[in-house]
Formats: C-alpha cells, structure tokens, sequence
C-alpha cells in the first residue's frame, strides 16, 4: 500500500519511464524478504506470547524492519543495475510504510479481537494471592482476550470451591486432562505448594501440548521494562541494570517535558478556554482546583487541576467518606465512584480526563512531568516507606504506569510498586511509550474518580 501511495503521488516524476512496472514487479517479488524480516523482529509471535501487546509496543519493530526492508531494497536494486529507483521515491516510501504499517496493524488487531474466537482459554496454576491477582488483573482487561476457566493447586482442599468466582478444577497433575477437556490455551504458572522438580515437570510436560505457557517470576516485583534475560552457558540470568539516573537522561526527560508542555497548552488552548467557562458558568467557585503534593525529592508543590466538584467539598469528605471504594480494604485510599460532589461538568471533565489538562502548567513550571510517580496529598505519602520512597527520585507526572495500566482501579501498594519500578527501570521510549498507552486507555473510557 505504500508502494502504491509513493508511486501515486510522485507519479510525475515517473511519467514516460518504462521501468515504473518493473520496479512494482521487483518490489512484489521481494515480499519474502519483508516477511522474513517481521518474523525476525518478532511481529508475527508478539500477540501470541503477549496478552497486551499493543500497536505502540509494536512500533519498535516495525520502524527497523521498515527501515531496513525499504534501504536493502534500494542499495541492491540500486547497485546491481537491475532497477534505479531513486531516492525521493524510496523516501518517501519509507516514510508513509512507517505511518501506514502501524495503522493497519492496529485496525487488524482491534477487529480480531472483537471476534468471540480469539478469546484464549486459560487455567491459573496455583491459588494464592499471586495467583489472585493476576485474576483480578485478567478479569478487569477483557481486552487481553484471556477467557480463565479457574485454577489448580496441588492442596485443592485447603482453599473454598471458588476463588473470585472462578472455580478449582484439580491438581496440577491434570492439567493434561484439563487442557484437552477445556480446550486451554495459555497456562499462567503462580507460585504453589508443588517443589523445583514437580513444577519443572509440569512445564515441560505442557511444553509437548501446545499451549502458551506463561510463568510468574519468584521476585517479578523487582523486574521492569528495562529488564533482560541472558544466557550463561544454558543458565538464564535475568539482568537488573544499576540505578543511573544520569544528567544526560534526566536532560532528555526534560526536554521531552518542554516540547510537551508547550505544544499541549497551544493545541489545546481552545479546549481550555471552553472548560473554564463552563465551569465558571455552571457551578460557584473557582475555575482552578489547586492541592498541595509531595513531589521530586520530597519537595511540595500546588497541583493545578479543573475544579469537577463543588466549591464547599473539602469540608463534605466526612459526609461521603461511607461511599470510599477501599472503605472496607485499603484505608490509605479515598476513591469514590459516581462521587455525589462531582459537578455535572465536572463528570465529563474526569470521563476524559480533560481535568488533568491544567498540570500542564506544572510540567513547564518544572513541578511535574508528562510521564512519572503518581503524585500523591501529603497524608497518603505518609504511608510510603523505605524502598518505595525511591518514587521521589523523578518529578510526579501527569500520567505513568499506574494510569496507563490501570487508573482508578489499582490499589494502593500495586500503585507504589508500579512507581519504584518506573523510576528504577526509566528510559526516554518508556516514557514515549506510556504516553501513547494512556491516549488508549482514554480511548476506553475506564474510569477515574
């Protein structure tokens, strides 16, 4: 396809020239190499082995193979004689398969997994509460398409008949059984009860069932994005890099932050001005709801936000605090969905997180960031302790891994280690990378309060 665009909208150039469909010959027979080249990079397998993988995971890999499929096509084309495309052409290629590749790829993985067959079968090896959380993970992101059929555990008997509604459908001995009856597909491995040698046969005995197998790490909370397997003599060794919070990285970051900022505030200009109106006109009270935090190195600063609740709400904590949704689990947390303080404009505004618009002034003030720690009142810092306190080595940030991931439905410590393993795995595509997510996760509409 964009072969065929590059060559429309240069066709000018190639009016009167004979060669125009031996090049279209050329690049067709040349497919294979496109092909191999995807499969090298791993574009075809991703979705397979990764249940959230998305188009801006897939960006990566798309951008080299482009690359290095489009300038191999010219350099032997060119070389050899056989053709001379030239290089306005060839550019301009480049750039619209770079534009165009990641767009369909999108549009085909939002239709596929629409379809009731693409939804995988899955069994939770083990019962515990690393086992829980994945379920709870999987059941509140149906968009991963992992269908749980329920769990087994090696002591079936010391758990209740369901977990989460989910029920326990044996030991791990019939998992055989099990994955033929049920039809499973992808087996997720959790810590159990079973030794080194029964959980190992087990793996390997699925290995000859054709099923995905995914197994959760015994320190998986200390593995982030920056983290890398390698292999010593047959022993895999997954690699944590030192912490390097270099002035080369952070200048980076800052930078990224600027342009950001800037261009946030004058695109959405038009935006803020309709929102601050609206607010003004329908509601008592000021336009801004500013709030102290605890920001980079344990600095406080005022967070700018659209006011969405009424002007007196503060002083009605205590009247709805009965309605928080961790009430009756995490008390470090005051989240209330469909809070009844919340204006009529106000509940579009946090629909679409259009109320966060304002941080934006913090970012270019140098108080936050696009990307970082959640930025958290001075009362809920004040149960973050020893290593999680790492957070405030980076500026809070409008977005990160919280948001991108889950926003409003994480608990409390899911949230604080989302953040230390921000900060300790930090990079500029990461950041790149949560951006574009969280745009996705707004797409959805999954709630914030």
């Amino acid at each position: 396809m964009s072969f065929a665009v590059a060559t429309i909208l240069l066709h000018s150039e190639y009016a009167g020239r004979l060669n125009n469909l031996e090049e279209i010959a050329a690049f067709t027979l040349a497919l294979p190499l496109w092909v191999g080249l995807a499969k090298l990079y791993g574009l075809y397998s991703s979705d397979d082995i990764r249940t959230d993988n998305s188009t801006v995971d897939d960006f990566t890999g798309v951008f080299s193979v482009t690359t290095v499929g489009v300038w191999i096509f010219y350099l032997a084309t060119h070389t050899t004689g056989l053709l001379d495309p030239t290089l306005g052409r060839m550019t301009t290629f480049w750039v619209l398969a770079i534009a165009i590749v990641p767009l369909c790829r999108a549009s085909a993985r939002s239709m596929v997994r629409r379809m009731p067959g693409y939804a995988q079968n899955t069994i939770i090896v083990g019962t515990g509460p690393v086992a829980r959380q994945i379920v709870r993970k999987l059941l509140s992101h149906p968009e991963y398409g992992l269908r749980v059929a329920g769990f087994v555990d090696s002591n079936p008997a010391s758990s209740s008949g369901k977990i989460g509604g989910l029920p326990i459908l044996g030991t791990p001995r019939d998992l055989a059984d099990l994955t033929h009856s049920l039809d499973i597909e992808r087996v997720i491995v959790s810590f159990t009860d079973e030794g080194f040698e029964e959980t190992l046969s087990l793996v390997r005995d699925l290995r000859d069932r054709d099923v995905q197998i995914d197994i959760v790490p015994r320190i998986y909370e200390a593995i982030g994005t920056s983290s890398t397997v390698h292999m010593i003599e047959g022993m895999p060794l997954v690699g944590l890099a030192p912490l390097r919070l270099s002035p080369s990285s952070l200048v980076l970051k800052r930078m990224l932050d600027l342009i950001g900022s800037v261009l946030g505030l004058i695109l959405l200009a038009v935006l803020f001005l309709v929102c601050a109106i609206a607010i003004k006109l329908t509601s008592p009270g000021p336009v801004f709801f500013r709030q102290v935090r605890r920001g980079e190195a344990g600095k406080t600063f005022r967070i700018y936000k659209f006011r969405t609740m009424c002007d007196d709400a503060e002083s009605l904590k205590s009247r709805v605090a009965h309605l928080n949704m961790h009430e009756d689990g995490d008390s470090r947390m005051f989240k209330i969905p469909n809070d009844p303080r919340v204006t009529r404009v106000g509940r579009t505004l946090r629909r679409w997180s259009i109320d966060e618009i304002p941080q934006l002034i913090n970012v270019l003030k140098g108080e936050m960031s696009l990307v970082g720690p959640r930025p958290l009142i001075l009362e809920e810092d004040g149960h973050v302790r020893d290593w999680a306190r790492m957070r405030l080595a980076l500026r809070p940030g409008i977005t990160g891994s919280w948001q991108a991931q889950g926003r409003s439905d994480i608990s409390f410590d899911e949230m604080t280690k989302l953040d230390y393993l921000y900060v300790t795995n930090w990079s500029l595509k990461e950041d790149i990378r949560l951006i574009f997510l969280t745009l996705a996760t707004l797409a959805r509409q999954r709630g914030a309060y």
